[in-house]
């Protein structure tokens, strides 16, 4: 049976009520919190660090899913693993010695992980597949939140859950996910759903938003 997961990304809330937002979304059902890591080197905006993780740590048991979009990543992995980081999930464009990277963060007692962009595809990370806990599938380019999701990436989903052959590994959709995209998402083959403006930004509230998106996935 599949287990499908909803992540809030925190690059989406308000910085100002981040404690406020996040316990919001746990209470309402969120299944893991993806915290978007961007150095303004990889992709153009600059958002969080470590503290950012070591300060939401007391505050859930739930994964914290860490999203490194950041040049020489094997740099600050430590520093996140320590912080209380879960999942570690590293670009393969940001990652000349992925092999060694990913053993890296396992090494470190933290599920990996590895991300591609829109334009990489995904028979790059054939030879990795084996050492990775979470695949994500960047479905926007990345860098900023509010972006229309990208079709187009579908088939690359599908095609890596064929790949893996039944094992349990996460298939993550990041970038432009509400409740439609979710379902289109789903029906592809993947398994977790990174929503940050459909999520921090609905009028409705982060409860009735969280809500929405559990019925699309049924």
């Amino acid at each position: 049976m599949t287990l499908y997961k909803i992540a809030p990304s925190i690059l989406s809330a308000d910085f100002a009520q981040l404690g406020i937002q996040v316990k919001k979304a746990i209470e309402h059902g969120a299944d893991q919190i993806h915290i978007d890591v961007m150095d303004g080197r990889f992709v153009p905006n600059i958002s969080m660090g470590a503290l950012v993780v070591s300060a939401l740590r007391p505050h859930t048991t739930l994964p914290l899913d860490v999203h490194l979009m950041i040049v020489e990543p094997e740099r600050h992995i430590e520093s996140f693993a320590k912080a209380g980081a879960d999942i570690i999930t590293v670009h393969l464009e940001a990652s000349p010695n992925l092999h060694r990277t990913l053993q890296y963060i396992r090494d470190l007692g933290v599920k990996s992980g590895v991300a591609i962009n829109p334009h990489t595809p995904a028979d790059h990370i054939a030879e990795v597949l084996h050492m990775v806990d979470n695949i994500i599938v960047m479905t926007v380019n990345p860098g900023f939140g509010g972006q229309a999701f990208l079709p187009e990436m579908m088939p690359k989903v599908t095609l890596l859950r064929e790949r893996l052959q039944g094992r349990n590994v996460d298939i993550t959709v990041d970038g432009g996910i509400d409740d439609e995209t979710i379902a289109v998402a789903k029906d592809a083959g993947a398994n977790v759903f990174v929503a940050g403006s459909a999520i921090f930004n609905a009028p409705e509230g982060i409860g009735q938003a969280l809500s929405r998106l559990k019925s699309a996935i049924g």
